[in-house]
Formats: C-alpha cells, structure tokens, sequence
C-alpha cells in the first residue's frame, strides 16, 4: 500500500470506527483475541460512510517490515511485545472523529491532535511527555509555461510527526510531498530503520528539505526570466509579475525559515532523545536547509532590487512622456501667440494692410514651429 492511494481507500481495517473510553480499550481487544481463536491481526470490516484518512500502517521489527495488513491497535501492541519494534501509521488529511481514536490508542495529547487536524501551524517541535510532536512546512514547485499576475509558483502543505517510543505517526496535508517514496526507499534500509521511530523522522524531513532545494533551484530560473525582462530594451516586465513572484517567495520563506530552530535543536548534543547515529542524518538535513535559507535571502533581495529597477524605469520614462508633452505644448504655444495677437482686431498691427502679410505670418508660424522642433529633438526630448 503506498502514500498514493485513492483517499477513499484505507490501508487499515475498521479504520474509521467511533472512539471509545480508554478504560474499554483492554477488554475490547481481550475479546477481539478471543473471537480470532487463530491468532490473526484483526480484519474488521469496513469503516463507514466517511472517508478513512489513513494511508498505511506497517509494523517493523529489527528493521524489517512484518508482512500482512494491520490495525494501527494490533500493531501497537506487537511493536510493545518487541524489544525493537514500532508502529508507523500514515495519514492524510483525517477527520476529527478518526483522529481522536488514534489519539486514546496512542495516548496522544489533545493540543497537538487539534493542530494536526486544522494544519495551520508554523514548524516547530514540542514534546508532550514521551511523545515529540514535529510539524514540518511541505514546499513543491508549480510548472508554468510563462510567469503572470496570478502564477501560483509554490504550493505548499504541511507533515505532521508523532514520535513516540515505540510508533511513528505521519499526518500529511495537501499534495505538495508525498510520504509513499520515502517509506519505500527506507524499507531499503534495514540499518537505518534499527533506529526506530526517529530513522523516519529523519528520512520525511529530509525528503522535504530536498524539495525545498528543489523549489529553490527552479524559482532562480524564474528569477533569471523575470530579471532579463525588466533590464531588457523595451522594458516589458511589468509590476504585477515581480509583486506574485515575490508574494509566492514570501509563502516559500514562511516554510522554511522558522525550521531553522525545531532542527537545532534536533541536532543537540543534550538531546538525548534522539540517538547519536540520527542526529548525525539530522545535521546533513540541516545543512541543507542552511543552503536553502541562504538562496532564499539573496533571492529576496534580488527581487527587492528588480523591483526598484523596475519602479526606476517607470519614473523615466513618466519623465520622458513629460518632456514630451511640454515640448510639443512650446511648439503649440508659438501659433497660439502669434494668432492670440492678430486676433485682438486693433487697428495698426504690423503688416496689417500689407498683401503677403497673411502669408508671411503663416510662414512665421511654420519657421518658428520647425526651429523648436529641430532643437527639442537635438536635446532628447523628442
């Protein structure tokens, strides 16, 4: 079963069954092995009209994934009989209801069962008891053919991670990373699944900063199109563009920076929590997300800088379009003048009875116009 399946599917039995009391949990799985006289995981049926947000639940021990289908309970239970097994249970986007469940099966606090549903939280890392509540900002880049006002370059989405002694529960929303190629590839990995829980906490942050390069890489191409159209000669980069480019900059920023500090403190030396031989992956994760931390700052200045550029090239050529106009006014001002005089009807005006006098004043009127035009051409302003 992979991360990819249909959202109506569930990989767990029963796997949107009604919360029950903690204090019924024991004589309902009592019964339950009672009923199952073979000793086989539970295959309840179906949950019910609602969608199941569960994805997958594998159990592993000494590295290995155990075969068959299991219920998130069953497997708990088995990872607490094996002195090195654990859980992990994938979820996308679960309702409230299934989430509780899973909460008193997992002895989850209810503060972090309500941020992993609503999933508007910045990354951090909280501990609630045994349990290590990590919330990871997901980043994917959009593929477009031309940048324009309403281009969504980045889409973003959000990994939450239960970590507890003995399970590991993903809770993913929105499409941005998909969980099912970093559980295939580490189940490649026998050894570094003998770390238990905190080996998958390693493998999904990594996958996520390394889409965050990824986002990274391809938003400096984007950059490079953006900045050429604004220095280029006919000036076509508009504004609109480089304010959505830096709006879709602004949302990546928001998921990368504030990870900073959950991995540094990950990646402790007094974190004991942790083992020595994770902590080691950890710090290869954070020194990536310092690259993407550094990109993400000169590409924010940059776009500072194309953006003036382009509010400067604006202001020129506003300036332009106003030496224009005045020097075609000047050049309009000289007729209006001449006929301005000439049309107060005094009796002695100059050339008044003279034959060619109208002429003369026509061509008065063209030589002046033409004499300014050859000077207000010569200085740039036409």
């Amino acid at each position: 079963m992979t991360d990819g399946m249909e959202r109506g599917q569930s990989a767990a039995p029963n796997g949107g069954r009604a919360p029950r009391p903690r204090a019924w949990a024991a004589p309902v799985r009592a019964m339950t092995r009672i009923l199952n006289a073979d000793g086989s995981p539970r295959t309840a049926a179906p949950a019910g009209p609602g969608r199941s947000g569960i994805v997958d639940c594998g159990l592993y021990v000494d590295g290995k994934r155990q075969s068959g289908e299991w219920h998130y309970a069953d497997a708990l239970e088995a990872a607490r009989r094996e002195r090195n097994g654990f859980v992990w249970l994938g979820l996308h986007e679960p309702e409230l209801d299934e989430m509780t469940a899973i909460a008193a099966t997992f002895g989850l606090h209810e503060l972090a069962v309500e941020d992993a549903v609503k999933a508007q939280q910045r990354p951090k890392l909280e501990r609630f008891g045994e349990v290590a509540f990590l919330v990871l900002r997901t980043a994917r880049y959009c593929e477009h053919t031309e940048l324009t006002e309403n281009s969504e370059v980045v889409e973003t989405g959000q990994v939450m991670l239960f970590i507890g002694p003995n399970f590991l529960i993903s809770v993913r929303h929105g499409d941005a990373c998909r969980l099912a190629p970093v559980r295939a590839g580490l189940e490649e990995k026998r050894e570094l699944l003998l770390h238990g829980p905190w080996a998958v906490a390693y493998a999904v942050t990594d996958r996520v900063v390394d889409l965050y390069l990824e986002v990274a890489d391809q938003l400096e191409d984007d950059l490079d199109v953006l900045e050429a159209d604004v220095f280029d000669r006919q000036g076509t980069g508009r504004i609109q563009r480089i304010y959505q480019m830096k709006r879709e900059l602004v949302e990546f920023k928001r998921a990368v920076m504030p990870l900073q500090r959950p991995l540094l403190t990950l990646t402790s030396q007094v974190n004991r929590e942790v083992p020595q031989e994770v902590r080691r992956y950890f710090r290869d994760v954070q020194d990536h997300l310092s690259r993407t931390v550094e990109q993400v700052n000169s590409y924010d200045d940059l776009l500072n800088s194309i953006l003036q550029a382009r509010l400067a090239q604006v202001t020129v050529d506003q300036n332009n379009d106003m030496r224009k106009i005045a020097a075609w006014a000047a050049i309009g001002a000289v007729w209006t003048a001449i006929a301005g005089i000439y049309g107060m009807n005094f009796k002695y005006m100059p050339e008044l009875d003279w034959t060619y006098g109208y002429p003369g004043v026509w061509a008065l009127m063209l030589a002046s116009s033409f004499t300014l035009y050859r000077l207000f051409r010569r200085n740039g302003w036409l």
